[in-house]
């Protein structure tokens, strides 16, 4: 999944690939990371977005589509659920505080 995060993937894709029913494989990915399939890809693909912010100058539209999202509206929504901030202000944020400190 981490491979393919900028692609349409579904659990249905998910399931075929590791050769289980949906109901199988969406049971057994619970019990080995605690969480639904869509809820950790969403967790991957935020992670994803967030190391592009914090370390390149891509814009968010970009990181919208190289992170699976989408449109920008769907990453900054992603961003206010899991995050409480949109992405722009996210970078202005962390670039502000891996500023050094002037003396």
């Amino acid at each position: 999944m981490l491979d393919n995060l900028a692609d349409p993937l579904t659990v249905d894709d998910l399931a075929e690939h590791a050769h289980m029913s949906r109901r199988t494989f969406i049971r057994r990915f619970r019990e080995e990371t605690g969480t639904t399939p869509m809820a950790w890809l969403t967790d991957a693909r935020i992670d994803r977005a967030r190391e592009l912010l914090e370390a390149s100058a891509v814009p968010v539209e970009q990181v919208g589509r190289l992170t699976g999202f989408g449109a920008p509206a769907s990453l900054r929504a992603a961003f206010h659920r899991h995050l409480g901030t949109s992405p722009q202000e996210y970078r202005t944020l962390f670039r502000h505080k891996a500023e050094p400190a002037q003396t």
